[in-house]
């Protein structure tokens, strides 16, 4: 089943859902989405947004927010500035890592984009420590039971398309640690199978190590579509789980759809139906809280079934 048929069918068969668009303090005149999931910083919850001016492209910095209320944030003024778009964080080694895409803009245009990775204790000053390929998103990182670390790697362009058929690819690979990541070992990651059909693409956001010691995946699938008059570009919120011994996606479902999120302003008309991803936190009462991006203007939540239950739930 394509993913436009698995959307079509989810919101068929989903009811209403609990959902909430989160609210941002201190940054007046500028949006705030496509956010890492909220994660603990010394005895706060705090998240990393992606804060540009509704008007304007490719000019984003990732800015660090804790949480004063429920879905409610605010910025921390006197932490380091990032230059990233859609940050992400992971916790390798005990060590937290902020990821996201680095622009480099020449003459005002984009001349070329990279995968920018931080790394340290404290998530106001990390350090600058490695970067992926050239024009790859969506790079990966996950710790896993062995202590390796598990990277997902994200391959996207005509030579995709010509030899698989799909718009992009998901790649894994295992590295011993931090200093052991860059661009080739990202590069040449082999093939993750079963995941995107003819005109779609996607990427992994958030990956958990699972009590079974498989991998949990929150990510994004992608297709255009036509709506309306309007070439749509769809993003949906889905999960799968990857063996690491054996590289084929299992169990992939959708878990949301933009139309699940509060009514939102898109950044531009073909955004109005775009979710991307963010991850999932695990809640107290055994459900988990999906955050997500929505039309490249707000950040949102919604309430969802764990969807890795069968396999113990993410460890640790």
């Amino acid at each position: 089943m394509n993913t436009k048929s698995m959307r079509e069918q989810f919101e068929q068969d989903q009811g209403p859902m609990e959902s909430h668009l989160l609210q941002f303090e201190g940054v007046d005149g500028y949006d705030v989405y496509n956010c890492s999931i909220p994660f603990a910083c010394g005895g706060r919850t705090c998240l990393f947004g992606r804060v540009e001016r509704r008007e304007v492209w490719a000019h984003s910095t990732a800015r660090l927010f804790e949480q004063t209320g429920t879905d409610r944030y605010r910025l921390v003024s006197d932490a380091m500035v990032y230059p990233l778009e859609d940050p992400f964080i992971s916790t390798i080694h005990g060590e937290l890592v902020l990821g996201g895409t680095h622009v480099r803009i020449s003459q005002g245009d984009i001349d070329t984009y990279h995968c920018y990775f931080y790394r340290g204790s404290d998530p106001a000053d990390l350090t600058f420590f490695t970067s992926g390929p050239k024009e790859m998103k969506d790079i990966r990182l996950v710790e896993l039971a062995s202590g390796k670390i598990g990277v997902f790697s994200r391959p996207r362009g005509p030579h995709i398309a010509k030899k698989y058929g799909s718009e992009a690819i998901i790649g894994f690979t295992t590295i011993d640690s931090l200093d052991a990541l860059n661009a080739d070992v990202v590069q040449n990651a082999p093939r993750v199978e079963n995941l995107f059909g003819p005109g779609e693409w996607g990427g992994c956001n958030q990956c958990y190590l699972l009590k079974d010691g498989m991998i949990g995946v929150i990510g994004h699938k992608s297709y255009l579509d036509a709506q309306n008059g309007v070439d749509m570009k769809v993003y949906t919120n889905i999960s799968f789980v990857l063996d690491p011994a054996h590289l084929r996606a299992q169990e992939e479902k959708i878990i949301g759809t933009a139309r699940r999120y509060p009514p939102f302003p898109p950044k531009v008309p073909d955004l109005g139906d775009c979710a991307f991803t963010s991850g999932i936190v695990m809640r107290a009462d055994g459900r988990a809280d999906l955050y997500s991006g929505v039309g490249d203007t707000c950040e949102g939540r919604l309430v969802i079934d764990d969807p890795f239950a069968q396999h113990g739930g993410i460890a640790g």
